[in-house]
């Protein structure tokens, strides 16, 4: 038997290190955890740990599903406001036309998956930039709110889910706590936890997930061998969606009221998390866990600040210094996978 050199061992481990998306999303996110967990007591106790964890959990489905969408090579600018139209929906079926809160849950997923196919049946068809067709969806979704919104209760909100039919069974679901040593956690970290595995599962090991990376990498070329290039577009553009409307689902059963304005900004946020956790804007390449420790860094930083009593504002500081750092590293390991896939 021919023995292996140690240092080519070492040396593959590294190279498979290096191949990976979302090694740099890890460095940061141990970089941030070890910092204030120094700077602040408060950052390490349960409490603490439930309240960041609680904070990166709906901004990490909604940033694995358009990490999975920029992988794809496109970009979804209505993903923050269709959480909250999502949730308007489902509120105003439940509270003012008097229906179960599972059967508007259903309406307003319905309703997402239009909206996400639409996008997507526009991107291929016309052969505009999803960024122009998703900023459309985004104006005509911001307006729908507000004036349905405001048509239906003369108000720019909806309340009053807490008395709807249906309501406890939808909310143990949706906006449920569990505890663990005395401290109440969320359950939309499940749910988050939960999409970012199914959907790395599915981008890794599945031939719809190469596809993906296929479509992101080159379109023209992902055609030419026989992958259906516009049902994968359509199908991510109603991954995103549904994330949407996931997330919305949570808001509304927790909260109880739904805001018209609500969800505007957001999905910057999510496109910055996607793209700490190693996504590129030139699509091709990612990964859906990187996108949720992009999510992770983003809650554990926002918190921290508040634990170490310091001004939010520097919360946006440390986002586009982030920003910034990730599109560097991100683009340094992909060359880097390049010339070790070679």
């Amino acid at each position: 038997m021919t023995a292996v050199d140690e240092r080519v061992a070492q040396n593959h481990l590294v190279q498979r290190a290096v191949v990976r998306p979302e090694i740099g999303a890890l460095l940061g996110a141990l970089v941030v955890f070890l910092f204030f967990s120094i700077v602040t007591d408060k950052f390490l106790t349960m409490g603490g740990v439930a309240t960041w964890l609680d904070d990166s959990a709906t901004l990490g489905i909604m940033a694995v599903a358009v990490a999975l969408l920029m992988i794809g090579g496109e970009f979804d600018l209505s993903a923050g406001v269709m959480t909250a139209s999502t949730a308007l929906v489902t509120a105003i079926f439940a509270t003012q036309v008097g229906l179960n809160v599972w059967l508007a849950l259903l309406l307003s997923l319905i309703f997402a998956l239009g909206v996400g196919a639409l996008n997507g049946w526009l991107v291929v068809r016309t052969g505009l930039p999803s960024f122009i067709v998703t900023l459309g969806t985004f104006l005509a979704l911001q307006g729908l709110n507000l004036g349905v919104t405001r048509l239906v209760t003369n108000s720019v909100q909806v309340s009053g889910m807490r008395s709807a039919d249906g309501y406890e069974s939808a909310g143990f679901v949706f906006a449920s706590t569990f505890d663990i040593g005395g401290t109440s956690f969320r359950i939309s970290i499940i749910w988050w936890l939960g999409f970012a595995a199914l959907a790395g599962y599915l981008l890794v090991r599945t031939k719809f997930g190469n596809w993906i990376f296929a479509v992101g990498g080159s379109a023209p070329s992902a055609r030419a061998v026989g992958v259906p290039v516009a049902r994968t577009k359509i199908l991510l553009f109603m991954t995103t969606a549904t994330a949407a409307w996931l997330v919305g689902s949570i808001n509304i059963l927790r909260y109880t009221t739904a805001q018209a304005n609500e969800g505007i900004g957001l999905e910057f946020q999510y496109i910055i998390a996607a793209v700490i956790g190693g996504c590129l804007l030139t699509g091709g390449f990612g990964s859906a866990l990187g996108a949720a420790i992009g999510a992770l860094i983003f809650g554990m930083a926002r918190q921290g600040i508040v634990f170490a009593n310091w001004n939010s504002d520097w919360f946006m500081l440390f986002l586009g210094i982030m920003l910034l750092g990730a599109v560097l590293v991100n683009n340094t390991f992909r060359r880097r996978a390049e010339r070790v896939r070679r």
